[in-house]
């Protein structure tokens, strides 16, 4: 039994469920989106924000319909982002398949994204669940305010420690807060456990995103995850920020050049993995 299963065990039984219901959400008689969906569905991964719902609502009380509900808003509200950002990263692939704007376009794949958010909001609205679209809806803007951020900072490179832990609890942390939130919602209307268990979800988040950029320098063949993906995208993350902080001003400039540029070849990206790793910014991270 993996690490995952034992996880997965408190609720592997809604879990199983969830498959199902979620599966009732994602359907469309308009046979262009049937397909997408369809296709969508086929790729799902592991389900870890359905997941982290479930077992913060196993937590704090009785799970219920409520706890699916707020499930399926924070599942669809994640693939509508993993959409959205095929499209704004210009990647045609995604889980080692192609993505949807590389096989049908990034017209048809922002609508998409556009839809799933929409059965979001009406799904809410149907259940009544306005507390939990609030939730959801903060999270949307976190998520696009984060990206923008990271946009803004990547044109001159001059994203600084604080900057970066901006970005990643508005990227990735408000989601994993929503899950906790939704989850602890959805079987308890004390506001205390609500906001503690939406603070334990937004460290999950960071401490997630912190791990998955250290991966970019490390080889592990676990994961998967090949290495100097950030470099070649020109995104500095925290272990490239401690070690530019401590480095010359003239090896700074040296390396942001390299990060800086849209052709680089393997041998700079392995001298700025090199530089990382020799000067402290794994572990720092």
């Amino acid at each position: 039994m993996s690490l995952l299963d034992d996880i997965r065990k408190p609720v592997d039984k809604e879990m199983g469920e969830f498959e199902s219901y979620f599966g009732r959400t994602m359907k469309s008689n308009i046979p262009l989106l049937k397909i997408i969906l369809n296709y969508i569905i086929r790729r799902k991964g592991k389900q870890m924000r359905p997941l982290l719902v479930f077992l913060t609502a196993r937590l704090n009380g009785d799970i219920s319909e409520s706890t699916f509900v707020a499930a399926t808003l924070i599942e669809l509200l994640h693939t509508a982002s993993l959409v959205h950002d095929d499209i704004v990263d210009d990647a045609h692939e995604r889980r080692g398949a192609f993505s949807v704007n590389a096989l049908w376009n990034s017209k048809i794949a922002v609508l998409v994204g556009d839809y799933l958010l929409s059965k979001g909001l009406l799904i809410s609205v149907e259940k009544a669940r306005y507390d939990m679209l609030e939730i959801v809806s903060e999270a949307v803007k976190s998520m696009v305010e984060g990206e923008l951020l990271q946009i803004q900072k990547a044109r001159k490179l001059n994203i600084k420690e604080e900057d970066y832990y901006k970005i990643i609890i508005s990227k990735t942390a408000a989601l994993v807060s929503a899950c906790t939130a939704t989850g602890a919602r959805s079987v308890t209307e004390d506001p205390d456990i609500i906001q503690l268990m939406k603070d334990f979800g937004e460290n999950i988040g960071m401490a997630f995103q912190i791990r998955d950029d250290i991966l970019d320098y490390e080889v592990n063949g676990l994961t998967g995850k090949k290495i100097g993906n950030d470099i070649k995208e020109r995104k500095i993350t925290l272990p490239l920020i401690n070690s530019l902080e401590l480095a010359s001003s003239l090896e700074k400039r040296h390396i942001l050049s390299i990060v800086r540029s849209r052709k680089k070849t393997k041998s700079e990206i392995n001298e700025v993995i090199d530089f990382v790793r020799n000067t402290g910014g794994l572990e720092y991270a």
